[in-house]
C-alpha cells in the first residue's frame, strides 16, 4: 500500500472507531462509505473534463447531501438510498436494499463534509484510491474475524496463486465466487506490472472484458463492485463484469454466453 492510500485508510479508519460507540459495526461502516464514494464519484465525473451524464437522479445526488444538516439530511439521505435502490443495473447493484446504518446525523455530516467531500476521488489514481479501499474492506476482515473468509481471501495467499497461473493480455480470469473481488483484482494487478507496454487494444480488453464475477450475497457483491470501480475496471459507460447470482445453479456455459 502506498503512503498516500494508507493516510486515507487510517484517516477514514479513525473515524470508524467515533462511529463504534453508536453500534455500528465495521461492515457497515465500510457499507456506508461506499454509498457515499458513488454519489461523491458520480458527481465529480459529471464536471470537467469528464463532463459525464450522471446515472444519479436530480435531487437525490452529492450537491443535495452537501446542502442539508440534522434531521433534514437523515431524511434525505434514507430517501436517497431507497429511490436509488429501485432503480436497475449499476445503480441497483450498489444501493439495492441499502440501510442508513448511522444513528447521529452530525456524524454522518462530518463523514460527508470533512471527510469524503474533501478528497477528489476521480483525480486520484486508481493504484491509491483501490488500494485504500482495498485497505479498508482487510481491515474489516481482520477485526470481524468470524465469517470473515466468506468474503475475504488472506491476500498473500491470492497473490501466490495469481502468480502461479500467471495470467496474460487477451485472457479472460473468471471468479464464480468473487468475493470482494480479490482473485480478480491480483489478476489486474499481475498483468498491468508484468506487461507494462501493452497494446492499446490489450488495454482496453483488460479494462472491460478479461473478468467475469458472482458472487452469491447482494452486501458482498456491492463491496466488490465498488473495489473494482475504484481499481478502474468497467467501461465507460459504468458497466461491471459482476453478476449477483448462484454461479452453480446452472450450466457454467450458460454464464459465459450471457456475459459475452
Amino acid at each position: 500500500m502506498t503512503n498516500g492510500s494508507a493516510a486515507i485508510v487510517q484517516k477514514l479508519w479513525n473515524y470508524c472507531n467515533v462511529l463504534r460507540d453508536d453500534g455500528m459495526s465495521y461492515g457497515d461502516y465500510v457499507e456506508q462509505l461506499t454509498y457515499l464514494l458513488f454519489l461523491k464519484m458520480a458527481d465529480e465525473r459529471s464536471k470537467p473534463p469528464y463532463s459525464q451524464k450522471s446515472s444519479i437522479p436530480s435531487g437525490y445526488d452529492w450537491p443535495s447531501l452537501l446542502k442539508r444538516e440534522g434531521d433534514e439530511l437523515f431524511d434525505h439521505y434514507r430517501h436517497i438510498l431507497e429511490e436509488l435502490g429501485k432503480k436497475g443495473n449499476l445503480l441497483g447493484l450498489i444501493f439495492g436494499k441499502a440501510q442508513n446504518k448511522f444513528q447521529d446525523p452530525a456524524k454522518l455530516r462530518r463523514l460527508i463534509v470533512d471527510l469524503i467531500d474533501k478528497e477528489n476521488w476521480s483525480v486520484m489514481s486508481a493504484d491509491v484510491k483501490g488500494d485504500a479501499y482495498e485497505g479498508l474492506l482487510e481491515k474489516n476482515a481482520q477485526d470481524t474475524k468470524s465469517g470473515a473468509g466468506q468474503y475475504f481471501t488472506p491476500r498473500p495467499l491470492i497473490k501466490a496463486i495469481v502468480d502461479c497461473t500467471a495470467p496474460k493480455p487477451n485472457e479472460t480470469t473468471c471468479d464464480p465466487a468473487c468475493g470482494t473481488g480479490g482473485f480478480l483484482l491480483a489478476s489486474h494487478d499481475y498483468i498491468t506490472h508484468h506487461f507494462p507496454t501493452m497494446t492499446k487494444d490489450e488495454k482496453k480488453f483488460l479494462k472491460e472484458d478479461a473478468f467475469l464475477g458472482w458472487e452469491l450475497v447482494h452486501n458482498t457483491a456491492r463491496l466488490c463492485a465498488m473495489n473494482m470501480m475504484l481499481h478502474g475496471i468497467g467501461t465507460n459507460s459504468g458497466k461491471l463484469p459482476l453478476t449477483v447470482a448462484d454461479s452453480l445453479a446452472s450450466d457454467p456455459g450458460d454464464h459465459f454466453e450471457q456475459a459475452a
